[in-house]
């Protein structure tokens, strides 16, 4: 599933050719992803300019004239590229298809379908279902290890789990927490609630370090991901632990172990994690 990075690197892509320009045209392929679309979507759109793309979270927010907010979720395997001109090779994935008054086109491919699109109003915006109880935004000033303890205190949740919940902190996935606790030395089975104030220090900074990193790579392409302009993100060429069983930790030498938790692998170094 495209994680912050990707859907942050979709995001900034898409801005350069969408902001400040109008949708001339769109088309919604099937009347629904994975939820239903909304009732007269391509018509609610089309013809209003797009004033800001915004993301919160691994949603994409495009603000429309008129107070109307264009919610886009990429799924597991969705994703957005922008062409210059209407298609004219629209695949069976290709759902959603809209052009700007200048010419750009950008095309939602999803074959899996676990994506979604909604709208909503600008003032109500903050209460959608998907959006409300949503945890900080892990690149904010205003996450902090003391607010990262707060959120984590009593917590009897391996580390892994608590970081995947969305209300703890928003955004993150699979492959960035396992970089991310590798960096700050914290094994994945701890308690959440166990971990001291000084190990957290370290984990917001290696939290924001790795999540800029992958950004700054165009995020990492394992199956489906591909950026805006259709490249591969690179940041998988920097894996530490993740994909990396069996592998010699790259500080230690220690093999990378392999687990599941909660159903999903998370990879790390036994003898650097604590």
């Amino acid at each position: 599933m495209p994680e912050l990075p990707e859907v942050e690197t979709t995001r900034r892509g898409l801005a350069l050719k969408l902001e400040g320009r109008r949708i001339a045209r769109i088309e919604a392929r099937r009347p629904d992803l994975r939820f239903p679309l909304p009732k007269h979507f391509a018509k609610t759109i089309q013809g209003r300019r797009v004033e800001a793309l915004e993301r919160r979270a691994k949603y994409i927010l495009i603000r429309l004239e008129g107070g109307l907010v264009w919610i886009i979720h990429l799924g597991m395997s969705g994703r957005m590229v922008l062409r210059a001109g209407w298609p004219n090779d629209i695949g069976p994935h290709d759902h959603v298809i809209f052009a700007t008054d200048e010419g750009w086109a950008a095309t939602f491919n999803d074959a899996r379908r676990f994506g979604m699109m909604d709208l909503v109003p600008a003032g109500k915006l903050a209460e959608h279902r998907l959006l409300a109880g949503l945890g900080p935004e892990p690149l904010d000033d205003a996450f902090t290890p003391a607010v990262l303890a707060a959120a984590l205190k009593g917590k009897k949740t391996p580390m892994k789990a608590a970081l995947l919940d969305q209300t703890v902190v928003a955004g993150l996935g699979n492959i960035y927490v396992c970089e991310a606790l590798f960096r700050a030395g914290i094994d994945p089975k701890r308690l959440a609630g166990t971990v001291k104030p000084e190990r957290l220090a370290k984990l917001v900074p290696a939290i924001k370090a790795v999540l800029r990193e992958a950004i700054k790579a165009g995020g990492s392409s394992l199956r489906d991901y591909v950026q805006s302009d259709g490249e591969l993100g690179y940041f998988q060429t920097r894996f530490k632990v993740y994909d990396h069983e069996g592998d010699p930790c790259q500080v230690c030498g220690a093999p990378i172990l392999r687990i599941v938790q909660a159903g999903r692998s998370t990879f790390y170094c036994r003898r650097c994690q604590k």
